[in-house]
């Protein structure tokens, strides 16, 4: 018996001196290259038939929309069922749901508001959670201003037992003061450190401070009487005229209806 191989096929030649009759191994080599031939044609052709089908299929996808679940297409109408699946998609803000300049503005008044519960209204509204499109991971707040702020309050006997200590980095530098000298002192810093407070911590969490840079301290008598010299200047009004102008230029602000009840 003889082998003859052929690119990937093998042929088995029977040998001359066998009883059976002899083949030509020419014509069976040339068959065998024209069976090779002919498979490889084949599967080339299918490969190009299948590349086409997966073409027409991914076109066909593009083109047709997205499929509705059953379970809410009550809240479509019949034009509307073939239009995309709205309700399967992963919003996130972009830089221009955030930008500083369209950011609106609060004015709290803080007389006679409640410590804790001031700070934690403004803690919600400089972060942005009280909004719909409120992520943790960016800042959607607003600014805040806050006006007397050195007429806060708290309860109890907290201004002769609550404590703010500070450090100025050296040995023996702790110094400790009450509620009320601290008030007495720097007002504004009671309601930044109960602010600060409420917002997100971490090592590498940079929110808290960018997001404390929208809390805005001012004495209420401070912009009436900058607004006083401002319309006395130009045009010589009194006092009253100067209050309204005031009291026109905080109404542009959204006031903050939730301090009412602090």
């Amino acid at each position: 018996m003889a082998l003859l191989l052929h690119g990937s096929s093998a042929v088995v030649l029977p040998s001359p001196s066998s009883s059976s009759s002899w083949v030509n191994p020419s014509s069976i080599s040339k068959s065998a290259f024209n069976m090779d031939y002919r498979m490889n044609r084949d599967f080339r052709d299918f490969r190009m038939a299948l590349k086409e089908e997966e073409k027409e299929e991914e076109k066909e996808r593009k083109e047709k929309p997205p499929h509705i679940p059953l379970d809410q297409r009550w809240m479509f109408e019949e034009s509307e069922l073939g239009g995309p699946d709205i309700w399967n998609t992963t919003w996130y803000p972009k830089a221009a749901d955030h930008v500083n300049t369209e950011k609106p503005w609060f004015v709290v008044d803080a007389t006679d508001k409640i410590l804790g519960r001031l700070a934690s209204t403004i803690a919600v509204h400089i972060r942005g959670k009280n909004l719909a499109t409120y992520t943790p991971s960016v800042d959607m707040g607003a600014f805040v201003i806050v006006v007397n702020a050195e007429k806060v309050a708290v309860s109890g006997k907290k201004r002769t037992q609550k404590l703010y200590r500070r450090h100025s980095g050296r040995p023996g530098g702790m110094k400790i003061e009450t509620f009320d000298q601290l008030q007495q002192r720097i007002p504004e810093r009671i309601i930044e450190h109960a602010v600060r407070g409420m917002l997100p911590k971490g090592r590498s969490c940079s929110l808290a401070g960018h997001c404390l840079t929208t809390l805005k301290f001012t004495r209420a008598q401070t912009i009436l009487t900058r607004h006083k010299c401002q319309s006395s200047c130009r045009s010589g009004t009194n006092e009253s005229k100067s209050r309204a102008r005031f009291a026109t230029e905080v109404k542009r602000f959204q006031m903050v209806k939730l301090m009412r009840n602090c």
